[in-house]
């Protein structure tokens, strides 16, 4: 419903396509800390930006790197477009801060050294700028050549992503600007202080301490830009177990106002707590569903053990959640299953991602409902007892 409202007719002829023929300064920060494997590519994706080359600044910063990135980036030091940065390491947010210090540019954006650009990419990022208003903006994000069955289902999640992500651009309630290719007026940068550690999530934080300061947030669903995604289940819900409790300290801490708040218009009084509300909802139907499993599955054992049901140790209540005729659960599931294939078909749409999505929304539709709730649980739990983790624990 609220996807449906906010792509509606009156909503689109709200938001009319920017024209901006201005080409500011810019500058792409890629922080690397351990990047030897990729950095070669994501450079040459950025030199082959179609962007003024006087007006185009690519810093690669390596973070105090263990292995050959250093070695890696010598061979972009003697380009005109170049410049490297070493420092020791200290977290994504000094590599971007040392970045933005060093530079003079009035744009400065972000690029993660495993991620790859469109050539067109950045002229439709500075785009979003032409409202004077506009403090960032996000780019439209997909995996990298999928690879196996869990890649191509987060390749549908990312392309659902861009449909999101632009609806809640209309009304200015984006509250995350990615690592892949997200982009800030540094003046703004510099008047809110610069970039924090923001829980291991330092593009949340900035995104809800640019929002908490009423600029906006935009969104250019045709900059198209390639990330590469975890191949493995065990490294995508440390990926994710990470964002969500990022989200959750970052919400609940200093921008806790931001929850229903009025001024903050939809971000505060329906993005945020529709995306809590969503966190809550899975894990609670998650419990419920295993719940029920173990209630039949207790129940099998006492009928083949002949228990009289009078001394059954299987709880009852007299309302049962999962007490609903079957053509309401297969009404349910088809609205699903049609909602989900309509929003995925229109973020590949208005981003004009290549490729077959067809290839991404079968995996999506069996795997993504049983994967997100490790996330969602393991995240919730180390929110609640205090436990923090490293970035690649």
């Amino acid at each position: 419903f609220i996807l449906v409202t906010l792509l509606s007719k009156p909503a689109r002829d709200a938001r009319p396509r920017k024209t901006n023929l201005a080409t500011p300064s810019v500058a792409i920060i890629v922080p690397c800390w351990n990047e030897a494997k990729t950095i070669g590519a994501t450079s040459e994706s950025l030199l082959a930006l179609h962007y003024p080359k006087n007006k185009l600044e690519i810093i690669l910063v390596d973070d105090g790197s263990t292995d050959e990135t250093a070695a890696a980036m010598t061979r972009f030091a003697q380009h005109p477009q170049m410049r490297i940065i070493r420092k020791e390491n200290g977290g994504k947010h000094t590599a971007l801060n040392a970045a933005i210090a060093a530079t003079s540019a009035e744009l400065v954006g972000c690029l993660d050294a495993d991620s790859f650009v469109e050539p067109d990419a950045l002229s439709e990022m500075v785009a979003c700028f032409a409202d004077e208003k506009v403090a960032a903006a996000t780019a439209a994000m997909s995996v990298h050549r999928p690879g196996n069955f869990l890649q191509h289902m987060q390749n549908a999640e990312y392309i659902f992503g861009i449909t999101l992500r632009h609806s809640f651009a209309s009304v200015n309630g984006l509250y995350v600007t990615p690592g892949p290719f997200s982009f800030y007026r540094k003046s703004v940068i510099e008047q809110l202080g610069g970039f924090r550690y923001g829980h291991q999530t330092e593009d949340m934080e900035m995104a809800l301490r640019i929002q908490h300061a009423g600029y906006k947030i935009d969104n250019a669903p045709r900059a198209r830009v390639y990330t590469q995604a975890p191949e493995t289940l065990s490294k995508l819900v440390k990926q994710r177990t990470r964002w969500t409790s990022g989200f959750l300290r970052n919400i609940f801490g200093e921008y806790r106002g931001l929850i229903g708040s009025q001024r903050h218009g939809a971000l505060g009084m329906l993005v945020l707590p529709t995306a809590l509300l969503s966190i809550a909802s899975g894990i609670l139907l998650f419990s419920l569903t295993l719940f029920k499993m173990g209630q039949n599955a207790l129940a099998a054992v006492e009928v083949r053990a002949g228990i009289p049901l009078s001394y059954s140790m299987i709880p009852h209540s007299s309302f049962d959640w999962f007490y609903f005729p079957a053509s309401v659960y297969v009404l349910l599931g088809v609205a699903t299953i049609v909602a989900s294939v309509s929003l995925i078909a229109i973020g590949k749409r208005i981003s004009r991602t290549p490729g077959n999505v067809a290839f991404d929304i079968v995996p999506y539709l069996l795997l993504y409902v049983f994967v997100v709730p490790l996330w969602l649980i393991t995240a919730t739990s180390d929110v609640a007892l205090g436990k923090r983790r490293g970035w690649r624990y």
